[in-house]
């Protein structure tokens, strides 16, 4: 493993960047108060821009940790924050790394978090030299899987009751990719 923390990525249509104190605005806009786009989160949809700026300033305090990794998912064309991107747990003795991310409902079924998911995944592969992917998401949530399938991980199974979001427990479908098969 060579951890060399959160750097930018770049797609055609993003950038993946470190977050700033000055995104909570976009934040505060495109995702973290909807509560739809939170259904299947583990938070709470922000109450105010309070919430917003300690989460933010915690974010930015891990960037000093060479292996925290969570990008911003800005938009080139209009340098517009709509989601984010993470490796939200990870095995150093497996090599593996765990994804979750987010995205504003208006850019939904747009291929945008598949274009970020790609490079997150070829990120962690080729830079950092993780051995396996996963992520995994609540059964009743199939877009997220659809995601997952794009970028060419494959599905493991379902745990039943195997894990939690705002919806309550829930049936988790595990998806992997390996090194290997890239």
């Amino acid at each position: 493993m060579k951890h060399i923390g959160t750097q930018n990525i770049e797609t055609s249509r993003l950038l993946l960047r470190q977050f700033k104190i000055n995104d909570v605005d976009d934040m505060l806009k495109n995702w973290v108060q909807d509560e739809e786009v939170t259904r299947f989160l583990t938070w709470q949809p922000h109450e105010n821009k309070a919430t917003t700026i300690n989460i933010l300033n915690e974010w930015i305090h891990q960037y000093a940790k060479l292996d925290y990794y969570n990008w911003a998912i800005v938009l080139k064309d209009c340098q517009e924050v709509i989601g984010n991107i993470a490796v939200v747990s990870h095995n150093e003795k497996a090599q593996l790394a765990q994804i979750g991310y987010c995205l504003s409902r208006k850019y939904w079924h747009q291929g945008i978090m598949t274009e970020a998911l790609n490079k997150v995944i070829d990120f962690l592969f080729d830079q950092v030299q993780y051995e396996c992917i996963q992520s995994h998401h609540n059964i009743q949530n199939p877009h997220s899987g659809a995601v997952m399938k794009k970028c060419g991980m494959k599905y493991e199974g379902t745990l039943r009751h195997s894990d939690w979001d705002n919806q309550g427990v829930y049936d988790a479908c595990y998806y992997s990719i390996l090194r290997s098969d890239k």
